[in-house]
């Protein structure tokens, strides 16, 4: 019989309520605590019959039993929060990105083995079906060798999205668009087809001059070190809604490009002595109202936390979390001197 796993959620927007919800949905967990720095009353708790604490202190030194601390704030706090929570020996789900510097990633991955707890980095792109499915394309050889990867990720994210006061658009506390709208295309990319170098890349703000402090559109030229070429082009200032976060591959022994709004569906698929399988429908893309996100795929997030401390599947692998990190982090150092912000 599975032990019913206690969790608490700090942080408790969009994302948080998000966590919250599937925790309950899950037969095997049990939402013990939300914490938040926004009074009670503005943040419609009627639903959730838990312990309210105002901030991460006060949850950590209430003495409440719970084993998870699933950690859905500010970008800049993830790193320092989640060193709070394994000081307090407690396992940690941390919303990407890990952190905003590689070494506070190292950090945590530092701790986590000093005090013998996990940290569960949330990439849940990884669980679409089209993802699985071109992972085992590349890592099986049926492609052969990789020649040109573009990735493209075109996305609206307007005055809807970075409201006056919020911590989105603050270079601070927000990263930037490749570690928040971003990360988790480069994660896959990093899965698919290994780490990269040589990179050179551009930047420019076009529209959000008045609404973020960073770029909203570049791209990124770089070599992958098991072979091939590929480009990374982004933008935050498509108009109205997203167009597309693809994937395309021009290998050895044929072609796939995986798009939609959220990579997730296989719109081509052209391979030597091959024939496309059936995929498991993805979920659709996390709905925010005036916004939308990557896919819908938390639930797959909490259900690995619970299986692995009933110890019935294995722990994810933290440092690819940390390798996204870095890698974002030597995007930015690539970008060319001249491509300041227009």
């Amino acid at each position: 019989m599975n032990k019913k796993i206690k969790f608490a959620v700090v942080g408790f927007g969009h994302i948080g309520k998000r966590h919250a919800d599937l925790i309950a949905k899950n037969a095997d967990a049990e939402l013990a605590a939300i914490c938040d720095i926004k009074q009670k009353e503005l943040l419609r708790l009627e639903n959730y019959a838990v312990p309210f604490y105002q901030s991460i202190e006060d949850l950590l030194h209430s003495g409440l039993a719970v084993d998870v601390i699933n950690i859905a704030t500010p970008n800049s706090l993830h790193a320092s929060q989640a060193l709070q929570c394994l000081a307090h020996n407690k396992h940690v789900v941390v919303e990407k990105p890990l952190s905003l510097k590689k070494s506070d990633a190292e950090e945590i991955v530092f701790k986590a083995l000093q005090v013998h707890k996990h940290v569960f980095a949330v990439m849940q792109n990884r669980y679409s079906p089209p993802s699985a499915w071109l992972k085992e394309m590349v890592s099986s050889g049926i492609l052969g060798k990789i020649f040109l990867v573009q990735i493209n990720c075109f996305w609206n994210r307007d005055e809807r999205y970075y409201i006056k006061n919020s911590w989105h658009g603050s270079k601070e506390q927000d990263g930037g668009t490749l570690f928040t709208q971003f990360s988790h295309f480069i994660d896959l990319m990093y899965w698919v087809f290994g780490d990269i170098e040589n990179i050179k890349a551009r930047m420019a703000s076009f529209n959000h001059k008045e609404l973020t402090q960073f770029e909203d559109s570049g791209y990124a030229l770089f070599d992958f070190k098991n072979g091939g070429m590929g480009n990374l082009s982004f933008s935050t200032s498509v108009w109205d809604k997203n167009l597309e976060s693809s994937m395309t591959i021009i290998a050895e022994n044929g072609s796939i490009k995986v798009g939609g709004q959220y990579m997730d569906k296989v719109e081509y698929c052209h391979v030597k002595n091959y024939e496309m399988p059936q995929l498991k429908p993805t979920n659709p893309g996390n709905d925010y109202g005036a916004y939308k996100g990557s896919a819908a795929n938390h639930h797959f997030v909490i259900d690995k936390v619970v299986e692995v401390l009933n110890n019935k599947s294995f722990v994810p692998n933290l440092l690819d979390a940390v390798k996204s990190v870095e890698i974002i982090e030597r995007i930015y150092s690539g970008v060319e001197k001249l491509s300041k912000c227009v």
